[in-house]
């Protein structure tokens, strides 16, 4: 088996080849484990998929043993975005690697991340669309809202109403932006939840996985008709 280019938790299908590859990023100041409950319950809907949990590239600067993804230390809306970028290229070559190591194909693999790990992850499909099939950012928002929407990959935003960390005029605003620029994308807004993700959440993102088919797929069958 080739080396994990990555620190963290993989589980792989029990039988048979990997279909899918499904990819979790965690929150700022947190460890793979604590997507672990996630992860179990996407496993039970995509028994053939691989699901892979790394841990975050730096170690937490605001104390204790958890990591993030890139430095919360005097974050600033103006300098948000250039953290982001500069930690880009380690998520971009981690997911690149992960695709070639179980032979799937970049429309098969979903990106999932909550809170700053769907930051990531929702930055990730505007630097590299077409990168991965599927985002599914819980609790997130983009560094800064996007230019451009992206084409080939389809964003599922899922959100707590009540969120006091990341406001869900966030995810808002987003899907505001990309249905706009006529991107592919969804949002979910859950009443009474904070910033987690909840039982209702993590059903809904299943359901927009399974149900929900790609607005490009539907041009394409347009266009040939």
């Amino acid at each position: 088996m080739t080396e994990q280019p990555y620190q963290g938790l993989e589980f792989l299908p029990e039988t048979g080849p990997v279909r899918q590859l499904f990819i979790l990023l965690h929150g700022v100041g947190a460890r793979p484990s604590d997507l672990v409950p996630l992860s179990n319950k996407l496993r039970k809907v995509f028994p053939e998929a691989a699901f892979l949990l790394p841990e975050g590239t730096f170690p937490f600067d605001g104390g204790g043993p958890g990591r993030q993804w890139f430095s919360i230390r005097d974050v600033t809306e103006q300098n948000r975005a250039s953290r982001v970028a500069g930690a880009m290229p380690d998520l971009h070559a981690m997911v690149r690697h992960s695709q070639g190591r179980f032979n799937v194909l970049q429309s098969d693999t979903a990106l999932v991340g909550f809170s700053q790990g769907a930051i990531m992850a929702l930055e990730f499909s505007i630097a590299h669309d077409g990168g991965v099939g599927r985002v599914l950012a819980f609790s997130g928002r983009f560094a800064q809202l996007p230019e451009k929407a992206p084409e080939l990959t389809t964003l599922h935003l899922l959100h707590g109403e009540d969120d006091p960390v990341i406001p869900a005029f966030h995810a808002e605003a987003a899907f505001a932006r990309l249905t706009e620029l006529d991107g592919d994308a969804t949002l979910d807004l859950a009443s009474t939840v904070g910033h987690e993700i909840n039982a209702a959440l993590a059903d809904r993102a299943i359901q927009r996985l399974q149900t929900c088919i790609p607005l490009r797929s539907w041009k394409n069958a347009l266009n040939g008709a």
